[in-house]
């Protein structure tokens, strides 16, 4: 019998806890979930929406595969009328936030047929439905350095590599030691480096990090967080997310974010654009992804730091309307200003 090796230095801890999508496919990344769904089933066609990371729709050229693009609804949903399924198309649908109800699902999978792919991409903890190729990205919930479930019954035949992930580990050791200001290069370089890998089987040293977390505790950290920012901003919101076990982020919808985002970020409260490429778009997927604030609501952090962060974007959203708010001329007329005040 051979060992590979005996002895030597520790490499880290290897864990035998549960990861959360067992029975799934276990690749590198999600984009790799859509390549080998793209391969599985041979598709030659696909719809994908406009509000979008700029990786799927080079993945689906990087397959050959023919784009259509629509437009979303306010509430997150496809635009249909911006949609023309033919036959043999399929329909990439995207669960923002989590905010889509399992009868959106069905109705997107009713529409084209059955020719779906679902993005669960911002909904880790959403199960998935029976029949619904689905995939799920790890590392936009925890700290790994990579790693993407499918799940399907499309299989490819060939056989897969597996992974290497050490060279995506750096800026995620970094940041314990010297903060995210300090480590975002080499973040950006391994984001960079995930639209050349090769789909390949998850490595080992994801699958052992998945095995480690509490999920229970992590999906109830995020919908604390998510429910205290939702009481506090709600109001102040053009949308109404609904709290879910598990919350990506919560999405802040207001007119004209660009200012407030750069100022949340000089505080250092970090709140991406999701995604750049759609921001010069016309329609709603533009306005989208130029005024949503998604606010961080993750595992981290506790009720301190949500309270933090919402007095801050209040007092900046306050600053905003006070600085725009038109002031109406003083009237001698008591009576008159009271009822201006009144707004009747």
């Amino acid at each position: 019998m051979h060992h590979a090796e005996i002895g030597g230095y520790l490499e880290l801890e290897h864990f035998d806890g549960r990861e959360y999508h067992e029975g799934a496919v276990c690749l590198n990344a999600a984009r790799s979930c859509l390549l080998y769904l793209l391969e599985a089933r041979g598709v030659q066609s696909i719809w994908i929406p406009m509000y979008l990371c700029d990786s799927v729709g080079e993945s689906c050229k990087a397959a050959g595969v023919a784009i259509r693009t629509y437009d979303v609804t306010k509430d997150f949903k496809p635009d249909y009328h911006t949609i023309n399924l033919t036959a043999g198309d399929y329909l990439y649908l995207v669960d923002y936030y989590g905010q889509l109800d399992k009868k959106d699902v069905l109705a997107a999978r009713d529409a084209c047929e059955g020719r779906l792919v679902l993005d669960e991409v911002q909904a880790f903890f959403r199960r998935p439905l029976p029949g619904i190729d689905t995939i799920y990205c790890c590392r936009k919930f925890f700290g790994v350095p990579d790693g993407g479930y499918l799940y399907t019954d499309a299989h490819l035949e060939r056989k897969l590599p597996q992974a290497r992930s050490s060279q995506h580990m750096v800026h995620v050791l970094g940041r314990m030691d010297d903060g995210a200001n300090a480590h975002y290069g080499e973040y950006s370089a391994s984001e960079r480096l995930f639209g050349t890998e090769p789909v390949a089987a998850m490595s080992e040293l994801t699958h052992n990090l998945l095995r480690a977390i509490d999920y229970q505790a992590v999906a109830d950290a995020r919908l604390r967080n998510f429910s205290l920012v939702s009481e506090r901003l709600g109001s102040r919101n053009e949308l109404a997310p609904i709290a879910r076990p598990g919350a990506y982020m919560y999405p802040f919808l207001t007119k004209d974010a660009s200012p407030i985002r750069k100022a949340m970020q000089q505080r250092k409260v970090y709140v991406p654009t999701l995604w750049p490429g759609s921001a010069s778009l016309e329609g709603m997927s533009g306005r989208l992804s130029r005024d949503i604030l998604p606010l961080p609501i993750d595992q981290r952090y506790g009720a301190d730091d949500m309270t933090y962060m919402c007095d801050l974007l209040l007092e900046l959203l306050d600053e905003r309307a006070d600085a725009t708010q038109a002031r109406p001329a003083a009237s001698a007329d008591p009576d008159v200003h009271k009822l201006r005040r009144l707004g009747q």
